[in-house]
């Protein structure tokens, strides 16, 4: 997309957002009947407290450019959702605060159903921040998320790096290491001044002699679904094909799912599959936790 395309398709969303709205839904009266449903522009621009002059230049496509400030002004008078607000900010050209997102990341009752049900398949729920939110038996039993790794216990990067047994978990360390890296990256750089994300950065590179290393060293981002190897103490060599899968209404949280083949599935069933062990799903406490 050029900068005229992205100028135009960022005044169609504004138009879009103006126009579901009504005046009694901002706190406006309605005043004399309306030709066209929806807010006026000069309405959002007192909402937004921004000149309706250059509103109007803005929804037209011109080449002005909002401040943060003045998107957070336009996402709160259009009463945007995160998903449109992130929206906003990308059409903008501009990264989404980190203050806009909540605290906590709730996982929704159907979410833990799927994973309780995936009773041979590991899967678990990753955070905007690559926290381990929730997950089933089975990956508890493959990936030992349980076990305690401070002080950043439940991230996923730190636990591949911080804990000796990855390199014996995974044979292929290296390489995924990197595609780990990779991604991280890409989700770090959404998030620039995080304070949290710093620390965790200064965190590893103090802990990894590799992440050190890797961590300055910029790759396109390339994607994760594929075959996955990991070496079970007991199990021995357990093979998955493993797919991400991202909720339309908050593109930073990532299911993943791992399916075992047909030899790793008999393997998994001699401790999965026993009928006294109901299907369970851990979800972590984020209240404390969130605002670390």
């Amino acid at each position: 997309m050029n900068e005229h395309e992205r100028r135009q398709t960022l005044a169609d969303f504004l138009r879009t957002q103006r126009s579901r709205l009504s005046p009694e839904d901002v706190g406006l009266s309605a005043g004399m009947r309306r030709r066209t449903p929806g807010l006026r522009r000069e309405e959002v621009a007192q909402l937004a407290n921004i000149g309706s002059s250059w509103y109007v230049r803005l929804e037209q496509g011109r080449d002005v450019h909002p401040s943060v400030s003045v998107l957070e002004s336009l996402a709160q008078a259009l009463k945007l959702t995160l998903n449109e607000r992130r929206h906003l900010f990308l059409l903008a050209g501009e990264p989404l605060p980190p203050h806009a997102f909540p605290l906590e990341e709730p996982i929704s009752p159907a979410l833990q159903q799927l994973l309780s049900e995936l009773t041979l398949c590991p899967a678990y729920v990753l955070g905007r921040r690559w926290d381990y939110l929730a997950w089933n038996n089975a990956a508890e039993h493959v990936f030992g998320i349980d076990q305690s790794i401070p002080p950043h216990t439940n991230n996923q990067v730190w636990r591949f790096f911080a804990n000796p047994g990855s390199k014996k978990r995974y044979p292929d360390w290296e390489g995924l290491a990197l595609e780990i890296l990779t991604e991280f990256h890409a989700a770090s750089i959404r998030y620039p001044g995080d304070p949290w994300f710093e620390e965790l950065i200064e965190d590893l590179k103090a802990i990894s002699s590799e992440f050190r290393q890797w961590w300055p060293e910029y790759h396109p981002t390339r994607t994760m679904d594929s075959h996955k190897f990991t070496m079970h103490e007991t199990l021995g060599k357990l093979k998955f094909e493993h797919v991400t899968l991202q909720l339309p209404s908050d593109p930073d949280v990532k299911t993943v799912i791992y399916t075992p083949d047909t030899i790793t599935r008999t393997k998994l069933q001699r401790i999965l599959g026993k009928s006294d062990q109901p299907a369970r799903t851990k979800v972590v406490h984020q209240s404390a936790y969130a605002e670390q």
